[in-house]
C-alpha cells in the first residue's frame, strides 16, 4: 500500500499560501471551454482584494470570460518563481473557485492600477471586467515532498 504523500496541513504551509496569494500578480487560469468540453487554459493578470481573496480583470471577449459565464467553476494556479533551480521545486498553489463578476468594484480599480499601471490602457473599455474568484479548496506543493491539501479556511478566506 503506497502512503498518501500529502501531510497533514500546518501553520507554515497555511502561511505559504496566503504568502503566494499575497504576491501573486499573476496565475494560470482553467476554466471548461463550453465549445469543446476540454479544459482551456490562459494566463491572465490577478491578484487579491483587500479581504484576500483573488479577483481577475478579464474581457468579455476571451474564451475563459465566456467560459465562466456559463458554469462559474475554474481552476487557478499561482506560483512563486525562484531565481533560479529547478521550477519544478518552486513553491506553487492550485485553487479550485468559483468566479463571480464584481458588479461594483469600488476601490478595486485603484489597487489594481497600484500593482498592474499598464492595465490604464485598458481598464475602462466596456468589455472589461473584474471578477472574484471564491476558493473552495486548494492544495499547495511548497516544495519536494511539502505537500498540503487546503481550506477556504486555512487561505484564510471565510
Amino acid at each position: 500500500m503506497i502512503k498518501d504523500p500529502v501531510r497533514s496541513t500546518t501553520d507554515e504551509a497555511r502561511d505559504k499560501a496566503r504568502q503566494i496569494l499575497a504576491a501573486m500578480r499573476h496565475a494560470v487560469l482553467a476554466v471548461n471551454d463550453p465549445a469543446t468540453g476540454h479544459p482551456h487554459l490562459s494566463r491572465i493578470a490577478c491578484q487579491v482584494d483587500a479581504a484576500g481573496v483573488p479577483v481577475a480583470l478579464l474581457s468579455g471577449l476571451a474564451i475563459h470570460s465566456r467560459a465562466l459565464a456559463g458554469d462559474p467553476r475554474a481552476a487557478l494556479l499561482a506560483e512563486t518563481p525562484g531565481d533560479k533551480g529547478d521550477p519544478m521545486t518552486w513553491p506553487r498553489l492550485s485553487l479550485q473557485v468559483t468566479a463571480s463578476v464584481i458588479a461594483h468594484p469600488g476601490s478595486l480599480r485603484d489597487r489594481w492600477l497600484a500593482a498592474h499601471p499598464k492595465a490604464a490602457a485598458f481598464i475602462d473599455l466596456p468589455d472589461f471586467r473584474f471578477w472574484r474568484l471564491l476558493p473552495q479548496g486548494g492544495f499547495l506543493n511548497a516544495g519536494f515532498g511539502a505537500a498540503f491539501r487546503l481550506s477556504p479556511a486555512d487561505l484564510g478566506v471565510a
